[in-house]
């Protein structure tokens, strides 16, 4: 296969610095990439941010039913040019896509190499529509493989570890030395695989206050949960909030990195039923 400095060059292009284009050109990581989804014959698959097609061409090989979606114009002209057989590419943003809608399926996988700088907006998007995201594998920084797969009671866990947690599996799969990409990042990448839960690991009332609970108990990582909690007024009083852990058996003294999902379920649920419905907090990066 081509590298990917000898396609830029055949096309007289440059890495995008600013996008943050880091090309993984690395025929075995690829082909374990492509593995790691076990795609069927037929089954709809979603590439973010394709680039120059290097993992594009092995998802092709399965036979899957492929759309790339790119927004960078010269990579969607060195895609149209490359026609790789049985792919679709569509000009879209990765971090604003629907991905069932795109596919034209109601159901799909999503792969992708993902600039750093866009992995949470990607993975909140993941989240949002996990209703048609069977699962995902994606290549990410390191330090955020590590946390989004680390068990409570790690210092890497939080927010989005609870969050995806609960409806997915993560697994670090696979870990890439930096020199392995064309130009080389300044730290090491990893591959993340999420496979969607038939259910989710605990019942909760409403999703959006669950969200809240789970964003508040992680608000302030060095107090007790208790204090880290009361952050959010919208959740209720601080005795209805000290009450809420109470019933649902955890220790108001404990620290947010120390619960499982589970446990944060069942404060949400503590809390009681939802009389005024709250919006979902304002989601970033940790």
């Amino acid at each position: 296969m081509e590298s990917p400095r000898d396609i830029l060059k055949r096309h007289g292009l440059r890495p995008k610095h600013s996008w943050g284009q880091n090309f993984l050109g690395d025929e075995d990581a690829l082909e374990t990439i492509a593995d790691a989804l076990n795609l069927r014959e037929g089954e709809p698959v979603v590439e973010l941010g394709p680039g120059l097609g290097h993992l594009t061409r092995f998802l092709a090989a399965t036979k899957a039913r492929v759309t790339a979606v790119e927004r960078d114009r010269d990579m969607l002209t060195v895609l149209e040019k490359e026609a790789i057989p049985g792919v679709r590419v569509v000009a879209g943003n990765a971090a604003t896509v629907d991905f069932a809608e795109v596919a034209g399926a109601p159901e799909v996988a999503v792969v992708g190499n993902l600039p750093y700088h866009l992995t949470s907006p990607i993975l909140f998007r993941v989240l949002e529509q996990r209703a048609h995201v069977t699962r995902a594998v994606f290549t990410l920084q390191k330090e955020v493989v590590e946390r989004l797969a680390a068990e409570p009671g790690n210092r890497d866990y939080g927010l989005l570890t609870v969050l995806l947690g609960m409806h997915f599996d993560a697994e670090n799969i696979l870990t890439l030395e930096a020199w392995r990409f064309h130009p080389p990042p300044k730290v090491d990448s990893a591959v993340l695989r999420l496979t969607r839960r038939k259910a989710p690991r605990a019942p909760i009332i409403d999703e959006a206050r669950f969200t809240r609970v789970v964003k508040a108990s992680f608000a302030h990582r060095r107090k007790t949960l208790i204090n880290s909690i009361k952050s959010d007024p919208e959740l209720g009083s601080p005795e209805v909030l000290a009450a809420a852990l109470q019933a649902a058996g955890v220790d108001s003294q404990r620290r947010a990195e120390t619960l499982a999902p589970e446990e944060f379920a069942a404060i949400e649920r503590a809390l009681g039923p939802v009389v005024e419905k709250l919006p979902p907090p304002k989601l970033e990066e940790e």
